[in-house]
């Protein structure tokens, strides 16, 4: 009996540490001032005449990106919110389309991952014209049976 009690506990012990892991990521704003938020069957339609851009990680991509995607990591260290510290994180600009007037559609993984929210917010402050936050991301395109490579 002493041993089981001690495995409950143990378990016990783990599962309230890992709280903050298992909490779920907060949603991202439904809308982003200054630019368009597109979905899966928007981006779809609009495949080949818009740059597709995936800001995660690079091994992420490599698993499995949007055909066609081109990654530009978004290096976060900001909280994940609406009014987060910009400084705090890192996106190469550069590596985007020098006309601030060509789309481009930024995603991630979906509404509880931040990167491409705040992609697009720093692209729009940067003076791009036509940028589209695809909300959804790599989980609905994929669901929806849309190529990835």
């Amino acid at each position: 009996m002493r041993k089981l009690s001690v495995a409950a506990l143990s378990v016990f012990i783990v599962l309230l540490l890992s709280m903050p892991v298992l909490a779920e990521k907060p949603l991202t704003p439904e809308r982003l001032e200054g630019a368009a938020v597109v979905t899966t069957e928007w981006v779809k339609a609009n495949y080949g005449k818009v740059g597709i851009y995936d800001v995660r990680k690079k091994a992420e991509y490599v698993e499995a990106h949007i055909k066609g995607a081109i990654s530009i990591p978004y290096k976060e260290k900001s909280a994940k919110s609406a009014d987060f510290d910009a400084s705090m994180d890192k996106l190469k600009i550069s590596k985007f389309p020098a006309d601030k007037n060509s789309p481009i559609v930024v995603h991630c993984n979906g509404p509880r991952c931040w990167k491409s929210y705040k992609a697009a917010v720093l692209l729009v402050r940067a003076g791009y014209k036509n940028v589209k936050w695809y909300r959804d991301g790599i989980p609905d395109w994929v669901a929806k049976g849309n190529p990835v490579e």
